[in-house]
Parts: structure tokens; sequence; C-alpha cells
């Protein structure tokens, strides 16, 4: 016998009773990609692309020019994709909840 001993009255390896699950689990909602995301990865992208211009000599940059640039146009970006997201959203069914 081993040298676990199982309580009297329990049958071994039993484990506490669990529900039953119904079916298959549910798959996850499709969500839209969140606008804020899409908006920092293209400034990751330009910001990749303007450091390699700027190595390759092609053209002379000034770094405060630049991260002006980059945030005039991503605060630009992320006002005009929450505006579409709101716009979106109210077009949507309403489900009657607050």
């Amino acid at each position: 016998m081993s040298s676990y001993d199982a309580p009297s009255g329990s049958p071994e390896g039993s484990s506490p009773a669990t529900p039953p699950r119904s079916g298959a689990p549910e798959p996850p909602e499709d969500s839209p990609p969140r606008v804020g995301t899409i908006v920092w990865g293209l400034i990751v992208v330009a910001l990749a692309a303007l450091i390699i211009v700027s190595q390759l000599g092609i053209v002379a940059l000034n770094g405060t020019y630049v991260v002006i640039g980059l945030m005039i146009g991503a605060g630009a970006a992320l006002v005009v994709g929450g505006l579409l997201s709101a716009r979106g959203r109210d077009k949507a069914a309403s489900t009657g909840k607050s």
C-alpha cells in the first residue's frame, strides 16, 4: 500500500464534486482594435523610419521638431479615432441598459 491513506468511507483518488460544464466554452467576443493601440504603433513605426533615414544621412533631422510633429499627429489621430469610435457606438442597437 502507498504512504497515502485515503479517509475511510471514500474511494481512493476521488475529487470533490464539480458542476458539469454545459457544452463547449464560449468563444471570446471579437472586439475591434483600439484606436490608442493603432496610434502608438504608428508612432513607433514612424520613429523607427525617421531614425533609419537619419542614420543613412539622407536628411538631417532636428529632434525637437520631430517630437513636436509626432505628438501633434498622434493627438489629432487619437481625437479623430475617438470621435469615430463614439459615432460607431451610437449607431449600434441600444440594449436599454444605462
